[in-house]
Formats: structure tokens, C-alpha cells, sequence
């Protein structure tokens, strides 16, 4: 195993700091509850219904539906399938596997004051993973764009002496100080040059403009991607019954995120006068953090059978904290030494100060029917503005300028959720459908996802079974890198899930 130092990077501004990304702050503001086989059998359409964990999760009203205290908990065969374009060559991966996602329990304490209004006061914890960042995809094809632009669009503007070693100094030494005294941007135009990617038009400190030994054609580029992780939260819920018509609540939520990506580039040439022929670029990202936020809910009992509900979810408030560590290799040609390849492995852990996050509130609507014990149809809706996302400190200039950018490509995103049940005996069989819109003001990035499910559950009395089966697509365009080589790799995604919970009285 390689030794690895761990260095905090420490500036006077973070403004130099580029490791936050705003694809990757997106994905920390998507609380998808994972649920229980039958909240995922309906498609998430249980705002309006309550009596399942995962209802609780999605409107904190839902609990004091439940008569009896109450627990579950289920597990999933999680399958991902992506079809890869990159430059008309195709590729394809998956990724599989089985995860504990969903465990809780309500405990329900009806008042025996028979003359009061207020029926029961309900409590529950319950924990739901919101989100997957296991994934994996490789794209290969010709592009006309190097990565060498990745590294010139750092470096150009840059003293030489901010980028390179002092006499002495290892790779180590000067990637550490670099970063400490100047920040990760000029980390990477030192990459850049060290592997003499890069060449300064004049040899001396005063110098700030760069060419690249890449020599200009086509390139065959390899790009492996591999993430792991999860988000995840713990709702604290109080809520009480008042009459037969109304129920409400609240859930207090602690979130945590999990995150870890890979990413590595290689990208060869035999282009004439090309000088580097041959470049691996490895990056690697770790991602940690917790959060608070808070729900309010309702659910109203219009007439015997139809139910309203709404909720407000309040933006996310997150503390993250993260880590970076970076290698490049190339292969020199005519070079002067006996070494033509150059490795410049730092062995460097970049320790990034910690900085704030805050996601976007939602607001739900939900309709639902409920046709005795027959059976049931649900219709959710929600609101997010995702232009509402944040970072901070607002006075730090990378953090406001990522937050300029963030109101330009995001938008308010429309999520619909529809879903049915229909009892026989001790069985129930359910089916829905979602469609919920894309956060971004273009749509090439990302696309709209639309997603089906069928359900089977069987009852015992005290006990319930339920299996369900789920599937979402959605197209994401992927860029390589957010600056220079910004080409994307198209990503059809289709998300596929086996889930059995177990349910039960207490």
C-alpha cells in the first residue's frame, strides 16, 4: 500500500480551492427516500396516506395514522445498468448489489381521555438511506480536445515559480507547498508542468504563459469512472391525531453523506510533433459531512374517504469536508534523460477547510382515495427550486462566483408520483409511476427521469410481507473535467430494484 502524507491546504482565500463541484453538490441536495417494498410498490404517492415507516420519512403527519406501534424494515437488490457514448463508441457496465436500507419503529399512546379532542400522540425513529452514489462506467473514443487544455487552463496567468520545485524540493515537497501557499489551482498547472505537459514560453520565474508539448489532431481517450457511498438521514417524529380529521407532525433530521469517486484518464496520440504521446491522469475524491433539517406535515380527511396532505421539507443545512489525492504519468519522447516516462505521484492527501452546504426546501401536495378495504390511488406532488442551492462562506469569491453559476443552470424541478392498491383476502397487489423533472435549465446535462413499479404483499395479521419490483431511467451527459477537456460522455442510467421488507405490530 502506498504511503500517503496528509496535508491541510490552508490559504488566506478559498477562492483557489476547486475540489467542490457543483455536479457533486447536486447529488448531496437529492433526498430520494429509498422506503419499504410498499411505499416503492405505489412509487412514493404516500404523502396523503401514512401508516408505513417510510410514509413517516416523506410526510411526518403519517405516523399518527398508525393505530398500533408499529416497525419494519427492508432490504434491496440494487441493479444499475449504463449504456456509455462517447465520441460514437459505445460501452456498457453494471453494478449490483444488496443493501439494508429502510429500518424503523412508531410507538402510538392513545389518550384515554375519552372527552379530549386529541385523540393519540404518536414518536418514531426511523433511518432511510435518501441516496446511492454506488455507480460505475468507462467511456472510450477519438476526440480532437487533449487534456492538455485541462492543465493550460490553470496554468496560463501563473508565475512559473508558483508552479514548479525550488532546487531540491521533491514532487512531495512542492505539491504540499504549492498547494498551502497558492491552493489547488495551481496544484494542477504543477501537475501540468512537472509532467512536461507543459512548457513556459520563457524559462524564467516572471513567466505566465504556457504552450503544451501535446502537439493538435486526434486523441484516443479512455475515461474510468467509479463512485461508492451513500447519503442517509435519521428522522426523530412526533405527531398527534386531533378528531378524525386531522393528523399532524414533525420529523428532526440528522443527514450524513458517504462519498468516494475515482476517476482516470488515458488519453494517447500519435499526432506529428507531439512530444507526449502517452498520459494517465488519476483523481480521487472523499467527501464526508452531516446536516440538520426539519419537516412539517399534514394530512386532512376531506370526507370518509379522500385525504389531503402537505409538507414542507426546510433546506438542508450541511458541514462537509473533503479530500483530494491526484497522479499523472506521460510518456516524453526525445527526452534528454534515460527516463521517458515522467511519474509525478505526490503522495500528497490535499485536507480541504471545512465549508458549508445548503440544499434546497420542498414543498408536497398529495391527494389520495381510500376505498375501504379494497384498496387504494395516491397522486403526489412536489416543488424544489434547485437555484436554491448554496455555498458558504457567502464572502468567500470562489463560493459566491460557484453560487452565480448555480442560479444560472439550475431551475425548479416538478416531481409527480402516482400509485394504486388493490386488496383480495390477504393479499395486496400495487403498481405506480413517476416522472419528476430535470434541475436543470438545460436539459442535455441531465434529462428527465421516469420510473415504474409493481408490488405483491401478503398479510398475516400481525405481520406483513411485501416484495416489489422498481425501475427509473434517466440520461446524464457527464463531463470529463470542469475545465479544459469539458467533453461529455453520455450516460443512459437505467436503476433497477428488488425490495422485501418486513413489517409488524408491536
Amino acid at each position: 500500500m502506498k504511503k500517503l502524507t496528509i496535508f491541510m491546504i490552508g490559504v488566506f482565500s478559498m477562492s483557489n480551492l476547486f475540489a467542490q463541484d457543483i455536479t457533486d453538490a447536486l447529488s448531496y441536495s437529492q433526498d430520494e427516500i429509498q422506503g419499504s417494498a410498499r411505499f416503492r410498490a405505489l412509487s412514493g404517492a404516500f404523502g396523503a396516506l401514512g401508516g408505513d415507516m417510510s410514509a413517516v420519512s416523506l410526510n411526518p403527519a403519517g405516523a399518527a395514522i398508525f393505530n398500533r406501534s408499529h416497525a419494519s424494515m427492508s432490504l434491496s437488490s440494487i441493479n444499475i445498468n449504463n449504456d456509455v457514448s462517447f465520441f460514437n463508441e459505445k460501452n456498457s457496465s453494471s453494478e449490483s448489489k444488496i443493501d439494508l436500507h429502510q429500518a424503523g419503529g412508531v410507538f402510538v399512546f392513545a389518550n384515554t381521555n375519552s372527552n379530549s379532542s386529541w385523540k393519540k400522540f404518536v414518536i418514531s425513529l426511523a433511518y432511510d438511506k435518501t441516496a446511492n452514489h454506488d455507480d460505475q462506467w468507462f467511456a472510450s473514443g477519438r476526440n480532437t480536445n487533449s487534456v492538455d487544455n485541462y492543465f493550460l487552463a490553470y496554468a496560463q496567468g501563473l508565475r512559473l515559480d508558483e508552479i514548479s520545485r525550488f532546487t531540491g524540493e521533491t514532487i512531495s515537497q512542492a505539491y504540499a507547498e504549492i498547494g498551502n501557499s497558492y491552493g489547488y489551482g495551481n496544484q494542477q498547472a504543477f501537475l501540468g508542468y512537472e509532467s512536461f505537459i507543459l512548457e513556459p514560453i520563457n524559462d524564467t520565474d516572471e513567466n505566465t504563459a504556457y504552450v503544451s508539448n501535446i502537439a493538435q489532431g486526434t486523441f484516443n481517450q479512455q475515461y474510468d469512472y467509479i463512485s461508492e457511498g451513500y447519503n442517509g438521514k435519521v428522522s426523530f417524529n412526533a405527531a398527534t391525531q386531533y378528531k378524525d380529521k386531522l393528523y399532524l407532525g414533525i420529523n428532526l433530521n440528522a443527514h450524513f453523506i458517504n462519498y468516494e469517486k475515482y476517476t482516470f484518464l488515458r488519453e494517447t496520440n500519435s499526432n506529428p510533433g507531439s512530444l507526449v504521446t502517452n498520459v494517465g491522469f488519476e483523481n480521487n475524491l472523499l467527501t464526508t459531512g452531516n446536516g440538520f433539517s426539519f419537516q412539517l406535515g399534514a394530512i386532512f380527511k376531506l370526507t370518509e374517504g379522500l385525504r389531503a396532505g402537505f409538507t414542507y421539507n426546510s433546506p438542508t443545512w450541511f458541514r462537509i469536508n473533503e479530500e483530494t489525492t491526484q497522479s499523472i504519468s506521460a510518456f516524453v519522447d526525445d527526452i534528454d534523460d534515460d527516463e521517458p516516462t515522467k511519474n509525478v505521484n505526490p503522495n500528497i492527501v490535499n485536507i480541504f477547510p471545512e465549508y458549508k452546504l445548503r440544499s434546497p426546501g420542498k414543498i408536497s401536495g398529495s391527494l389520495a382515495y381510500v376505498f375501504g378495504n379494497k384498496g387504494l390511488l395516491s397522486f403526489d406532488y412536489s416543488r424544489r427550486d434547485y437555484s436554491n442551492i448554496e455555498f458558504k462562506p457567502e464572502d468567500d469569491i470562489f463560493f459566491r462566483s460557484q453560487n452565480e453559476v448555480i442560479n444560472n443552470i439550475f431551475k425548479v424541478a416538478n416531481t409527480y408520483r402516482f400509485g394504486g392498491e388493490y386488496k383480495h383476502k390477504q393479499f395486496s397487489f400495487r403498481g405506480g409511476y413517476r416522472f419528476e423533472e430535470s434541475p436543470y435549465e438545460d436539459e442535455s446535462f441531465v434529462g428527465d427521469l421516469t420510473g415504474f413499479s409493481l408490488g405483491l404483499g401478503y398479510n398475516f395479521g400481525n405481520t406483513r410481507l411485501d416484495l416489489t419490483y422498481d425501475q427509473a431511467e434517466r440520461t446524464v451527459n457527464n463531463s470529463l473535467y470542469s475545465v479544459g477537456l469539458t467533453d461529455a460522455a453520455k450516460v443512459d442510467s437505467i436503476n433497477s430494484n428488488v425490495t422485501l421488507s418486513l413489517a409488524f405490530n408491536l
